[in-house]
């Protein structure tokens, strides 16, 4: 039985900790240099053309994601991560800024459509009427993830909360558990190494806590506010309950728990059942200093839903590592699901196509 607080679990999908935006974009500037994979160059033609016969083309196998990214990003990225876990990372103790909803459109597929639009103050009325800048953002998402990886996504929301803060969140949508909503700040959109970062940790996210891997629970979704009701669902679920419901006994989040979580999840319980926010974070950066082997970034020692976001990113983003660490273990979990290397190599030529 796992029981997990739904106050601090639920929230942290909705407020990503802006040390984890620290390091996006040291972890991109070199990821996403995807200038033109492969250039071609034609000679003059020929004055008189001489047909040839065809040359016998052995067929070649389709280019991995490590062949299409840029050269020197895994040096690049585990440079950039060295000097992030070395230097202090934010004020634990500051106050989240409002976030504002500007317009939130329905999803189909590939299209957005029938934005609803919000009452804001005349300063944000250029952001919200900027449905250009809307739709380059959406066209960014889904040039980064394939379509068919993306069902449960229902609402795409452009909101703000200032300059430098939140980037973009997922959440289950307010009518139904089992469909979600993307959430970017329009204001701080244009950092396309920070954006493309963000998008992929919060893509995965839906991908392991999507109804296809966790059932919605519809008693914790219409009660959020009911702890009994919330440890009677935990309780009833025989493999982990991540918040939004009881995940599969074969998923990926279910795996991923148990296999590097289950030792150290008690030990995290305690941490996060501590109400005030600066002992809080005092807690949890001592509980990440001391399992520092067992975590690509800081932040993903919030909790396990966090871990395997960040791990995810990282699969997407580095090369294959040798695993002389729980960190890289985290990184290679996902290589044993066929699937996953698929759209690893799909996200990685999406990146490419956008040169950012």
């Amino acid at each position: 039985m796992v029981c997990l607080p739904k106050s601090k679990l639920r929230n942290e999908k909705m407020n990503p900790s802006f040390r984890s935006i620290l390091l996006v974009t040291s972890l991109l500037s070199a990821s996403l240099a995807c200038n033109a994979v492969t250039n071609i160059f034609f000679d003059e033609t020929p004055e008189a053309y001489i047909p040839q016969e065809p040359a016998t083309v052995e067929p070649q196998a389709e280019p991995t994601a490590e062949a299409l990214v840029c050269p020197l990003v895994t040096d690049r990225i585990l440079e950039t991560a060295i000097q992030y876990y070395e230097e202090d990372s934010g004020d634990a103790n500051s106050e989240d800024p409002e976030q504002i909803y500007l317009v939130t459109y329905s999803v189909s597929g590939d299209r957005i459509s029938a934005p609803f639009y919000e009452e804001v103050s005349t300063d944000l009325a250029g952001f919200q009427e900027d449905i250009l800048g809307h739709q380059d953002i959406w066209n960014y998402f889904i040039t980064l993830i394939p379509s068919g990886e993306r069902d449960s996504l229902a609402e795409y929301s452009i909101v703000t909360d200032g300059e430098g803060n939140i980037l973009a969140a997922v959440a289950q949508t307010v009518d139904d558990p089992a469909q979600w909503g993307l959430e970017v700040d329009i204001r701080d959109s244009d950092d396309k190494l920070n954006l493309t970062y963000t998008l992929i940790h919060e893509y995965a996210h839906l991908l392991t806590l999507g109804p296809e891997q966790v059932t919605p629970s519809e008693a914790v979704f219409n009660n959020p506010d009911d702890d009994t009701i919330y440890f009677e669902e935990v309780s009833a679920c025989p493999d982990y309950f991540p918040g939004e419901g009881c995940s599969g006994a074969d998923s990926y989040i279910n795996v991923f728990f148990n296999a590097f979580w289950a030792d150290i999840h008690a030990e995290w319980q305690d941490i996060n059942l501590i109400e005030d926010d600066a002992a809080y974070y005092e807690a949890l950066d001592d509980f990440y200093f001391k399992y520092e082997e067992r975590f690509v970034t800081d932040y993903a020692a919030t909790n396990p839903e966090e871990d395997i976001a960040e791990a995810f990113t990282f699969f997407v983003l580095s090369p294959r590592p040798e695993g002389e660490s729980m960190a890289e273990d985290k990184i290679l979990f996902f290589y044993d699901y066929p699937e996953l290397v698929s759209l690893r190599d799909e996200i990685t030529r999406g990146i490419c196509s956008l040169n950012p």
